[in-house]
């Protein structure tokens, strides 16, 4: 089994790149191209956790597929959740060429018909009271707006989150954010943060004999009343990353605590947005609506960076205050994209797509947890799955050397996903995928399951 390895914060958001079984991958690959544009790459860019050194090199994207230098094809499953249309949508793609063509670029202080086009599709599928948008870059820059807004509206500068969350890599977004590893080493960031545990079913902080987590939903008011001045709660209606699937009192209860006090919900859906949950927006899926939503990664189609930051008319009151004073505010380019993937998502059908599938996996992940010991807990919603790989059922105890093991065998297999936590694989495929080749990647990844349990002597 494992190795006693000590838990790291720097497994919270992905898998490790510098661990020997990264460097036993980098060496494996005797491509010379490979190999030399790795090492440009590594010689020119700046070095980071989690970027350096790179996997490996890519040179073709389409459909569910990623392509390198060798030709090799990897399925998929990670994208940085920007590929809900998968790669090359050709509607996509359609809709911006015709848009470089006419007008590539808006400055400012003016508008255009494609930017209103998008934002009021983009209020039509919100639905409710969401009527109001501002356009971003990057949804980073969407979460910075929202904070804005939430002290404009409240005169309150304080902020609960949750732990472990992860709402963006700058300044302010980190300081909201839940994920230490982004944090360390950064000396004061924006004060007034307060955060909560998270909705946990397999592994709470607080677990209870029922399952039931409308408590850490509590723990939300516990903390506004005794702080004060909380001006926003800001969080993911499912965590993305190691995949939290919290219930639909969780956030009732939520949303009336936020109601009580005065508190702005912002709802995070940067990752999950675009149709992977099978709705629109995530928190559709709990029949609740946010104050302000955060979007972003699929909304540009996997071709162009546009995010959005969603509110109510009734918020409307900082006509004197700059936002977000992007220089691509109104960008054409990205609203075109933006614009066609809503389109693309309706003309393909891919909400009922995502629930069908959703199914379809479900039934499948479960089979695999049920005959395979390394499973701890199975958990998703839509096209998001989380698979947990533990030691033991009864600790719980993480599962690292044997994720690890996974991850790299079905990389060799044509498989790419990202391993969250050290010990939770996280599969989130394009929403296109055919159910062929859904059902060609889960027999990789159960193959590696296989594989990994005989290996470590789990049989």
């Amino acid at each position: 089994m494992t190795q006693n390895i000590k838990p790291t914060h720097f497994r919270s958001e992905g898998d490790i790149n510098t661990t020997p079984a990264r460097q036993a991958w980098n060496a494996s690959m005797n491509d010379e191209r490979t190999q030399a544009l790795l090492k440009r790459d590594s010689d020119v860019f700046l070095h980071q956790a989690m970027s350096t050194p790179c996997l490996d090199t890519l040179e073709a994207a389409e459909g569910i597929y990623i392509q390198d230098a060798t030709g090799k094809k990897y399925m998929d499953f990670h994208g940085n959740n920007i590929h809900q249309l998968g790669y090359g949508h050709p509607h996509v793609i359609k809709r911006v060429q015709e848009q470089i063509a006419k007008l590539p670029f808006s400055p400012r202080r003016f508008t255009n018909e494609t930017a209103i086009e998008c934002a009021e599709k983009l209020t039509q599928i919100c639905g409710g009271e969401l009527n109001r948008v501002l356009f971003a870059p990057g949804g980073t820059s969407a979460v910075g707006m929202a904070l804005k807004l939430a002290r404009h509206i409240t005169g309150n500068y304080k902020v609960v989150s949750l732990w472990d969350s992860f709402h963006g890599a700058s300044l302010d977004a980190i300081s909201v954010g839940g994920e230490a590893c982004f944090r360390q080493g950064m000396g004061p960031l924006m004060a007034g943060v307060e955060r909560i545990p998270p909705a946990v079913s397999y592994r709470g902080a607080f677990p209870v004999a029922d399952g039931s987590d409308v408590h850490y939903a509590d723990y939300l008011e516990y903390v506004i009343e005794k702080e004060g001045g909380v001006g926003a709660f800001i969080a993911e209606a499912v965590r993305n990353t190691d995949v939290q699937v919290p219930s639909k009192a969780y956030w009732k209860r939520i949303r009336e605590i936020c109601d009580k006090h005065n508190v702005m919900l912002i709802i995070d859906d940067i990752p999950n947005g675009m149709g992977r949950s099978g709705e629109w927006f995530t928190y559709q899926a709990y029949d609740i609506e946010p104050d302000m939503l955060c979007i972003g990664k699929g909304l540009g189609g996997g071709l162009v960076p546009i995010a959005a930051m969603v509110t109510k008319d009734k918020y409307n009151t900082a006509e004197q205050i700059s936002m977000g004073h992007y220089t691509h505010e109104k960008s054409p380019i990205g609203c075109a994209a933006a614009l066609a993937t809503m389109e693309a998502i309706e003309q393909d059908g891919l909400l009922d797509k995502a629930k069908a599938d959703s199914q379809f996996m479900r039934e499948k992940l479960l089979e695999m947890k049920a005959k395979y010991p390394v499973i701890g807990d199975v958990r998703g919603i839509g096209m998001l799955w989380g698979i947990e790989l533990v030691t033991d059922h009864e600790s719980k105890a993480r599962a690292y050397d044997e994720a690890e093991a996974v991850l790299y065998q079905c990389l060799n297999n044509g498989v790419s996903f990202k391993v969250s936590q050290g010990n939770v694989i996280q599969l989130s495929p394009p929403l296109i995928i055919t159910r062929e080749q859904l059902t060609e990647a889960l027999a990789i990844f159960e193959e590696a399951i296989d594989k990994v349990c005989k290996n470590f002597n789990y049989f």
